[in-house]
């Protein structure tokens, strides 16, 4: 047989199966297209979510102990179909203990120290969604974070002085404000478990971040950040207000 008769004989079975099965491939083209304007989020549609964060880290060969706590409830809106924007509120905390030998010449030098962070978060975001089911999307979400808050260091210091044996004890400590902006751009995904509830996950960020201290001397101190980070990974459940 000639490749030209099964060629022709292969689109004229194709065009009888479109011709008998126009209408069937028409509505299911059609119910697609409606499920995925369908999924969409609506205008108006409203949620709420929190970011609950603790660890703690805690090395005896180094004498260091690390906390970190953070709270961050997040609100949002529907702007358009799938555009959301929206704002977090919340507060950070972390506390740093060490213990350090230091050795200068025939002094030695024993120091505790404490540091405590106690700070205010804020988080303007625009978010948009991607529609990759009727209940999964994609995002982008851009952000502004912000932060102003409060170190506290003290030190307890023993210095021993070896040949004479002569011990001093002093007691430091320090305050020094900081505050902190940036802008980032994150992506993620979301998956509605039903209409009211849905678990969201961000994958990595890029993005600057500026960071500038003040101490009790008022001097100032600016710091700047700028990159790529794959590590920040972040879980979170909604609420939404369905319409």
């Amino acid at each position: 047989m000639k490749k030209s008769s099964v060629f022709n004989s292969g689109l004229f079975s194709l065009s009888n199966f479109l011709t008998n099965h126009h209408e069937k491939i028409l509505i299911a083209g059609a119910a697609m297209l409606y499920s995925f304007s369908n999924a969409q989020i609506k205008q108006g549609t409203v949620y709420v979510s929190a970011e609950i964060n603790y660890n703690k880290y805690d090395s005896k060969s180094e004498n260091t102990t690390q906390q970190n706590f953070k709270i961050i409830p997040t609100a949002g809106i529907f702007v358009a179909p799938n555009l959301v924007v929206g704002t977090g509120l919340g507060y950070t905390y972390s506390k740093l203990n060490y213990t350090q030998a230091l050795y200068s010449g025939p002094l030695i030098s024993l120091i505790d120290y404490t540091g405590k962070t106690n700070a205010v978060t804020v988080t303007p975001f625009v978010r948009k969604y991607w529609t990759l089911s009727e209940k999964f999307y994609f995002f982008g979400q851009l952000q502004v974070p912000m932060e102003f808050g409060k170190l506290r260091q003290d030190a307890f210091v023993t210095d021993v002085y070896e040949p004479t044996g002569y011990v001093s004890y002093q007691t430091l400590s320090n305050d020094r404000r900081h505050t902190a902006i940036g802008i980032n751009v994150k992506p993620g995904l979301d998956y509605f478990l039903n209409k009211n509830w849905s678990v969201e996950a961000t994958i990595g960020e890029f993005g600057y971040r500026s960071l500038m201290h003040k101490d009790e001397d008022q001097l100032n101190i600016k710091d700047y950040n700028f990159g790529l980070n794959l590590s920040a990974v972040s879980f979170s459940v909604k609420y939404v207000f369905a319409k």
